[in-house]
């Protein structure tokens, strides 16, 4: 089993809800370890629409990276994502940030996540469950410092699901 970390976000409709959706249909072939706070968010890159709210985890699979990619979207489909706008309104996104032991760099994937340094509703939260030294060779505080953290609010403590 490998451990991997991954980001959900939503930004439509029962966006708590959509949350807790995506993380049960996760535990079909991810052990769930860890889920962060939910913190909601400004949109990233298209500013027009609604606010987000966001998580990390880690689990466990089985699932090699590519499966796991699959198997995420697979998710994204069956909770009716569309996609419209590149980082426009979404029901549900679901992102590989980190694989166990894999880096890889693809036309369908990358690994670390290619935007993971960029993005402080990524860093927050991921943090929050893993640690200061997540991502390989980097300090999330460094990165937080260097991005900040503002807009990003905590709006749910940890553990929110019960």
């Amino acid at each position: 089993m490998a451990k991997v970390y991954l980001s959900l976000g939503t930004n439509i409709g029962d966006r708590l809800e959509n949350l807790r959706e995506a993380v049960n249909l996760l535990t079909e072939k991810v052990d769930i370890g860890k889920v962060s706070s939910v913190y909601e968010t400004e949109p990233w890159g298209f500013e027009e629409q609604d606010r987000f709210l966001n998580i990390a985890l880690s689990g466990e699979t089985d699932l090699n990276p590519i499966e796991l990619l699959d198997f995420t979207q697979s998710i994204e489909g069956a909770m009716k994502r569309v996609k419209t706008v590149r980082y426009g309104p979404r029901v549900i996104d679901v992102d590989i940030l980190l694989y166990e032991g894999v880096e890889m760099d693809t036309e369908r994937l990358t690994i670390p996540h290619a935007r993971i340094m960029e993005r402080a509703f990524v860093l927050v939260p991921l943090k929050e469950i893993a640690g200061d030294d997540a991502i390989p060779g980097q300090s999330i505080s460094g990165l937080l410092e260097k991005i900040g953290s503002e807009g990003v609010i905590c709006f749910r403590e940890a553990p929110w699901r019960g």
